[in-house]
């Protein structure tokens, strides 16, 4: 039976299209105000450092776009430990400056808690707030989830948004503990054991966004499910 999946498997060139994703996620929220407390500089900041983030997924993981572009998934196969990306201190500084400290207060606390056990870590989930904003959320990471499947691994995530916990629980991930991030905000740690594998096609690569709709407005990136893996 032929199954058509919501979502499509990212390439290189859809780079700069999930980062604008992340960054109009995560500048809003209470985590990118501490990262980057002035407000002029964060869109910017956070854009770079989820770049790093996003190109090191790219090779050590996977990425998936809803086939419409509004909503997107990073994930890191962590089968055995991964290295950073090449030159990752130089490339914070440079990225985020003063404000580099912050960035591995974060990376430090959620590496430190992170399962040895191997399993496939939701890094970001990508799905700026708008009107849409839920449907969007549960289209991307159900479909992501009908590929990441097969590979027959649990699941790991790290849930920043307090009202994103229903739809992770509705698609069978447990609570593992919670954390308590830098800026004093409590954060969900999530475990999703292996789901039976399902008929269907592999999402493929994804298309570069359709010229015949409208632009989504310019974003940066942000870096909020960004425990900057290490």
């Amino acid at each position: 039976m032929h199954v058509t999946l919501p979502v499509n498997r990212a390439r290189w060139c859809d780079l700069d299209w999930i980062v604008d994703l992340l960054t109009a996620t995560i500048v809003p929220t209470s985590l990118g105000a501490w990262l980057v407390p002035d407000e002029r500089r964060r869109p910017a900041v956070i854009a770079a450092v989820a770049r790093i983030w996003t190109e090191h997924a790219l090779l050590f993981g996977d990425a998936f776009l809803l086939r419409d572009g509004t909503a997107a998934t990073v994930w890191f196969h962590r089968y055995r430990p991964i290295p950073p990306p090449p030159r990752y201190d130089e490339r914070l500084d440079d990225a985020s400056g003063e404000h580099a400290v912050r960035f591995r207060r974060v990376d430090h606390i959620l590496a430190a808690r992170r399962p040895v056990e191997a399993h496939n870590h939701l890094a970001f989930l990508a799905a700026p707030p708008d009107a849409d904003r839920a449907g969007q959320a549960a289209a991307v990471l159900a479909g992501s989830h009908r590929y990441m499947d097969n590979l027959g691994l649990p699941t790991y995530a790290e849930v920043h948004r307090s009202d994103d916990i229903r739809l992770y629980r509705r698609l069978g991930y447990r609570s593992r503990h919670r954390l308590t991030r830098p800026d004093g905000q409590a954060m969900n740690v999530l475990w999703r054991p292996p789901s039976p594998v399902r008929s269907g096609p592999d999402p493929g690569p994804v298309r570069r966004h359709d010229p015949g709709r409208p632009p989504a407005p310019a974003r940066t990136v942000v870096m909020v499910d960004a425990h900057m893996p290490s």
